[in-house]
């Protein structure tokens, strides 16, 4: 049916067509651009000396959401970050480019074991931070978060993604 005769049939005032009509491709918009659409989200536990800290986390798995990472977003919430699966287990090499908050990068080896943590990187840099070893998988929080809650190389993630061993 025709969306015009439609909403001629209905009586609805124009401005509110205009609305309707507006939202409805901004819909189309979001649904056409993969890009556009959220990653999965998936909760993240990591085993501190403290206690367990829980994490609701975006999936970077293809190469277009990794390479988009945390990009051009103003904030990140505590208990929020993104993993990034670079499976099978690697150097990995990761920057700040568009990035406009500062962010610690949590580098976890296959069996789930945190590597290295970089903390504190600094937001539109193009450093080069580098997990200094083969890794699986890098979490990024916002900064301070692995001062806040004891987080240290080899405490244990809980994910899916890692082997147990």
């Amino acid at each position: 049916m025709n969306f015009a005769l439609t909403v001629a049939r209905l009586r609805i005032p124009g401005r509110l067509v205009t609305a309707l009509a507006a939202a409805f491709a901004v819909v189309l918009i979001l649904c056409a651009n993969p890009a556009a659409r959220a990653a999965s989200v998936q909760p993240l536990e990591i085993a501190t000396k403290s206690g367990v800290r829980v994490f609701l986390v975006e999936m970077a798995t293809t190469e277009e959401e990794k390479t988009q990472g945390l990009m051009y977003r103003k904030e990140l919430p505590d208990g929020k970050g993104m993993l990034f699966d670079f499976s099978p287990e690697q150097q990995i090499s990761m920057w700040m480019k568009n990035t406009y908050i500062p962010l610690d990068m949590i580098f976890i080896r296959a069996d789930g074991r945190i590597l290295r943590i970089a903390e504190n990187t600094e937001p539109l840099s193009t450093k080069i931070v580098s997990s200094g070893g083969p890794a699986r998988a890098v979490l990024e929080v916002i900064a301070g978060t692995a001062q806040k809650y004891g987080i240290q190389p080899g405490d244990r993630v809980a994910h899916p993604l890692f082997n147990k061993r």
